[in-house]
């Protein structure tokens, strides 16, 4: 089964980002257990779920029926489920309660209207998993601190602060995700502790925050990177990270219904 929906309403019909960087994406990022088995059991027993900006299709659990929505073309052909939908989250064409649960990772700051989009979630299911990220939290990524302030204030002001997450959807529970060390799944601060993973492009673009910048921007960055690498800096600068097995950056799993 796959729908096309208007998804032009909210974002002026342009088309999606990820049609633009989502190419090559399930190469870096591969879903990680740890994570995995956090969010299936958020969904508790939920037999039936829709992922909204599925993406790939990371994170959906393989013994429930999953319907997949995104907006972007390119990331549904990489998509492996057969229940696709080419959609926006602000308006899910599903009546009400149409699901158990509703599932939504690392995606409600792409969202032209977050609010309105988690009121869908809402509207669907009974119950839902939001895994997001905290752009108040107080630990940032040396990455961004050191070689791309630019990124990290964009990342401050383009995520939905979590206090409208947990807002909008009504939520009773929070809980945080320390990144561990071996973490798969190449998003922002996966590599913490692999600062050598950063010089890749492919890695780099499997990312929304550093594919969404100029070269101009993060090719200089990335080559004192490289220069610190090589000559030892960064590893006398961040001696404490190579002992710890996780961090904890900011990252949350919402949880909403019942």
């Amino acid at each position: 089964m796959e729908i096309e929906s208007d998804t032009s309403s909210a974002d002026g019909g342009h088309p999606a980002k990820y049609d633009r960087i989502g190419v090559g994406y399930r190469q870096i990022r591969r879903p990680d257990p740890r994570l995995a088995s956090l969010i299936a059991g958020a969904l508790g027993d939920a037999r039936t779920v829709v992922n909204v900006g599925a993406g790939a299709g990371s994170y959906e659990p393989q013994d429930r029926e999953v319907t997949a929505v995104d907006p972007s073309r390119v990331m549904l052909d990489q998509h492996p489920g057969t229940r696709k939908v080419k959609a926006g989250a602000e308006q899910l064409p599903f009546p009400d309660g149409a699901f158990d649960a509703a599932m939504a990772v690392m995606t409600v700051h792409h969202w032209p209207d977050a609010a309105r989009g988690l009121a869908e979630l809402r509207r669907v299911s009974r119950r839902q998993a939001v895994f997001t990220w905290d752009p108040d939290h107080s630990t940032e990524l040396w990455l961004f601190e050191e070689y791309l302030p630019e990124a990290g204030a964009r990342d401050r002001s383009a995520f939905t602060p979590l206090s409208v997450v947990t807002g909008a959807l009504d939520a009773h529970t929070v809980l945080p995700f320390p990144v561990p060390h071996d973490f798969t799944d190449g998003f922002r601060a996966a590599f913490w502790r692999r600062p050598e993973s950063y010089l890749d492009p492919v890695v780099r673009a499997a990312s929304s925050t550093l594919a969404s910048l100029p070269a101009s921007v993060v090719e200089p960055a990335i080559a004192r990177l490289r220069e610190d690498l090589r000559s030892g800096a960064w590893q006398r600068r961040h001696a404490d990270l190579l002992e710890r097995e996780s961090v904890d950056y900011g990252y949350r799993l919402v949880l909403a219904g019942s």
